[in-house]
């Protein structure tokens, strides 16, 4: 099965936004080296330990330090843009780094109500999201014009971006299956609706839609990962995602912080960690075997991996241990 990368490009205590995204483009020549299929960007606003809000640009310099592996938006978060200017900046981007261009559409803004005001471009409405799914496609087509206006987009024209839906819960999941789109499913944060949504989205998938793309349904699943070279170490490092968690629910604001021994949190309360129950933390056979597991529960196509580290040398060596694993 295949292994891709979701990278937040996360910034530690003591760094700043560049050493973030310059240590992020070393794991993108890393993972193209190590044969991960896909590499795709989250976006997120107003988050002082994340730098990844442009996804567009942070594709085109993955893209340009890399020379195989597919660059995509995991996602983009469509009431934030207007569609017409998503269409344009990943025509761009396929015009000029070829067929390894992903698009992943998300419903949500990505960020809180006072952000997302600020950002708001276009509905998040199902109906509204899918006539922009079904525009996107025309812009994307050999014609380069959108189904609802006659509007032209010369850059995307001919370029046939493939689009994925992304979604946490039933109601994204329906919306892909609906459209006849592949479906990444945000297991990695939102763990509560994972047997019910894929499900759903099986039931839902209509190949007949106008915007379907593919024949039958397919699912990518997230899941946080860290290797290390004992169970010890790995739980160990993983406590830097859970005290970014357990910020998140406390409304606080930090950038990454150093890991610390597990049993520190312990009594801290379990929110955080309930979040993170879909994971795969370990040496490396033991997370081959949680990789399993998880395969075997969700008949994913494919897995979409999330690995926070405060030392960005933590991070690559996890996910050279993981290909060496798994690849």
């Amino acid at each position: 099965m295949p292994l891709n990368i979701l990278d937040l490009v996360s910034i530690s205590e003591g760094s700043t936004a560049q050493e973030a995204i310059a240590a992020s483009m070393g794991s993108a020549r890393l993972a193209d080296q190590l044969g991960y299929r896909r590499l795709w960007f989250a976006e997120h606003h107003n988050t002082p330990n994340l730098a990844a809000s442009a996804t567009a640009l942070l594709i085109s310099r993955a893209a340009s330090v890399t020379e195989r592996i597919r660059l995509g938006s995991g996602g983009v978060m469509l009431p934030n843009h207007a569609p017409l200017m998503v269409a344009e900046q990943y025509g761009t981007l396929a015009n000029m780094h070829g067929d390894r261009i992903d698009l992943g559409l998300g419903r949500a803004p990505g960020t809180d109500m006072m952000t997302a005001q600020a950002l708001s471009r276009s509905s998040a409405e199902p109906q509204a999201f899918a006539q922009s799914i079904y525009d996107l496609q025309g812009w994307f087509s050999k014609m380069g014009t959108a189904h609802s206006v006659k509007i032209v987009s010369s850059v995307s024209a001919g370029t046939e971006v493939p689009i994925w839906v992304l979604g946490s819960t039933v109601n994204g999941a329906s919306i892909a299956g609906q459209l006849g789109l592949p479906f990444s499913l945000a297991s990695h944060f939102a763990p509560d609706q994972i047997d019910q949504a894929i499900q759903v989205y099986r039931e839902a998938f209509n190949a007949e839609a106008l915007t379907a793309q593919i024949e039958k349904p397919y699912v990518m699943a997230g899941i946080n990962v860290m290797v290390a070279g004992t169970d010890e170490e790995a739980k160990r490092e993983f406590t830097v995602v859970e005290q970014m968690f357990r910020d998140v629910m406390r409304g606080q604001s930090r950038k990454m912080q150093p890991p610390v021994a597990p049993e520190t949190l312990a009594g801290q309360g379990r929110p955080d960690r309930s979040m993170l129950r879909i994971k795969a933390v370990g040496a490396p056979q033991t997370v081959k075997a949680q990789l399993q597991e998880f395969v075997e529960r969700t008949g994913a196509d494919e897995l979409i991996t999330v690995t926070y580290a405060y030392d960005p040398a933590v991070r690559d060596r996890s996910l050279r241990l993981l290909a060496e694993t798994w690849l």
